[in-house]
């Protein structure tokens, strides 16, 4: 009995040392985001939550709601949320959708998609904006085939419509690949045989999406629009590029009380604004597109 013990405790020690192997390996994953996040984070939160003389108050928060780029900024932001973020998923859906039907050709829409992807923020601002601008490429192809006697101009700056139409499109050309490669993914995941099962039954293409397809991809989905929204409240360069001061977003305001007024503790009231907004948005989506799993845990 004894060396049976003895020869047990070696096992046991082994045992307990790769159950928290894992705990291990996500180390240096906690370490980089508590150095890099969380501890900006909290610097953050104490520099929105002091003034100037380094005493506790709320100045900065005052000056910002006072700020009357603070409103404009905040329904611009919003706005645009609102009428980027689901056309995106629905192009987004419709090209992971082609991609998956593996039709003759697919590698090159794969290609065609992804090319967005390479460009940065400013840069798809700036190619957007030759194309809006009074002398820019839609201009002189519409006067070319006779559609425009004279330029039309685009970006009108005392046109907010027009600004978040021409916002908007740049911000889906850019961006909807970044949503269609999570979705692709999720599609890749779903077995063959509930599709063919369905349509052996007589679904038909947009009964196997909804009945089918849509719950299977809650996850995916999940994971997309969260990462969208987040990355929605932090748009500025293609607004800057496109719209110079015409309009404004909370990550312009945020960026111009650090870099132009040098006020750091307004632009961190400004940055936790975001955050928060950020969270809240989160939230919804998390509860709005829970799975059937997830709501039985509930």
């Amino acid at each position: 009995m004894t060396s049976i013990a003895q020869e047990t405790a070696p096992l046991t020690r082994r045992k307990r040392r790769w159950e928290g192997l894992p705990y291990w390996l996500i180390l240096p994953t906690v370490a980089y985001l508590g150095v890099f996040f969380v501890w900006p984070m909290i610097q953050g939160f104490g520099l929105a939550l002091q003034d100037e003389t380094g005493a506790w108050s709320f100045t900065a928060f005052r000056t910002m709601v006072d700020d009357a780029a603070f409103g404009e900024a905040m329904s611009f932001t919003f706005l645009l949320i609102l009428v980027v973020v689901p056309i995106q998923f629905v192009l987004a859906l419709g090209m992971a959708l082609l991609l998956n039907a593996r039709l003759r050709g697919g590698g090159l829409f794969l290609y065609i998609f992804l090319l967005p992807l390479a460009i940065s923020d400013l840069a798809a601002g700036i190619a957007w904006s030759a194309i809006f601008t009074e002398r820019g490429y839609l201009n002189t192809i519409l006067g070319g085939v006779g559609v425009l006697e004279q330029p039309f101009i685009f970006l009108d700056p005392t046109s907010k419509t027009q600004l978040v139409i021409a916002v908007a499109a740049a911000e889906i050309w850019r961006s909807t690949t970044f949503m269609m490669v999570i979705l692709f993914a999720g599609l890749q995941a779903i077995p063959k045989d509930y599709t063919e099962a369905a349509e052996v039954f007589g679904a038909g293409f947009f009964q196997r999406v909804r009945h089918v397809i849509f719950p299977m991809l809650k996850p995916s989905i999940q994971v997309a629009l969260l990462l969208r929204l987040i990355f929605a409240f932090e748009v500025f360069a293609v607004v800057i590029a496109l719209t110079g001061s015409g309009a404004t977003v909370l990550a312009a305001e945020a960026y111009k009380w650090q870099a132009t007024n040098e006020n750091e503790h307004v632009a961190a009231a400004y940055s936790m604004v975001i955050l928060g907004l950020s969270l809240a948005a989160a939230a919804v989506i998390l509860v709005a597109l829970r799975t059937p799993r997830e709501r039985r845990l509930r």
